[in-house]
């Protein structure tokens, strides 16, 4: 007999769940459903979605979402690009986190930037992070009564064959001494992750929306998933017309 796991549900969870992508039309319905509580975006989802106007976008964006952070990416590759474009998001709303990736693409870190933006007041998502050194360089240099979210990439962490929670849960740590900054879960594969993130206290996890679709299986009895499995092939088989 299969010993019964008690899997939590939706309702269970403390951790905070952001919708990722940049389909208006998702993320309206995400907002609708108040299930998130914040959303983000990169310029590769962006470009994926056909976005051409990134301020006519952002500015979409929050003119429906005007009570839940809404993180927009710099995408200058050089320090004083990314000042400029960090100040000019900044001024759509408060709202606004401003993501500045942890280096550039020639590896230079952004500390310098990250630290004088945050001690500016600036609501900074830190992100690309992979390591729990950056994790500590991003710490050092945020204002701890400034709200911000550092963002490891534990997907991708996991993409390269490592355990992911060791370095979600030291980065935690590094994080314990700044009551204003929080981790963010990046880049989740699965449902599973939801869990795993919320039972290590993880503050944020990101979701796409087919993610997001999936997670109502959450806390499912695994029977009735065989089920309904079973019945999904039966019904796809039986419209394919399929005789053996």
């Amino acid at each position: 007999m299969e010993k019964r796991i008690n899997t939590p549900v939706f309702s269970d969870l403390t951790i905070k769940i952001f919708a990722d992508g940049a389909d208006l039309d998702s993320i309206i319905d995400a907002y609708d459903k108040k299930i998130v509580k914040g959303f983000t975006t990169n310029p590769t989802l962006m470009a994926k979605a056909g976005i051409t106007n990134y301020l006519a976008f952002a500015t979409e964006v929050l003119r429906v979402v005007r009570d839940l952070p809404v993180s927009f990416e710099v995408f200058s590759d050089d320090i004083p690009g990314m000042r400029r474009q960090a100040m000019k998001l900044n001024e759509l709303g408060p709202n606004v986190y401003i993501k500045i990736p942890i280096t550039n693409t020639m590896g230079v870190s952004s500390a310098p930037l990250i630290h004088e933006l945050a001690w500016q007041g600036l609501k900074l998502n830190i992100t690309a992070i992979m390591t729990t050194e950056q994790v500590q360089e991003v710490a050092e240099a945020l204002k701890p009564d400034v709200p911000s979210i550092v963002s490891v990439f534990a997907g991708r962490i996991a993409d390269s064959g490592r355990d992911p929670l060791p370095i979600m849960k030291q980065s935690l740590s590094i994080l314990k001494p700044l009551p204003a900054a929080e981790l963010l879960w990046a880049s989740p594969r699965e449902v599973l992750n939801i869990v795993q993130a919320n039972d290590i206290g993880c503050h944020i996890i990101t979701v796409t929306p087919d993610l997001l679709a999936k997670s109502v299986n959450l806390g499912k009895d695994l029977e009735s998933f065989s089920l309904d499995t079973v019945k999904m092939f039966f019904n796809d088989a039986a419209k394919s017309g399929f005789s053996i």
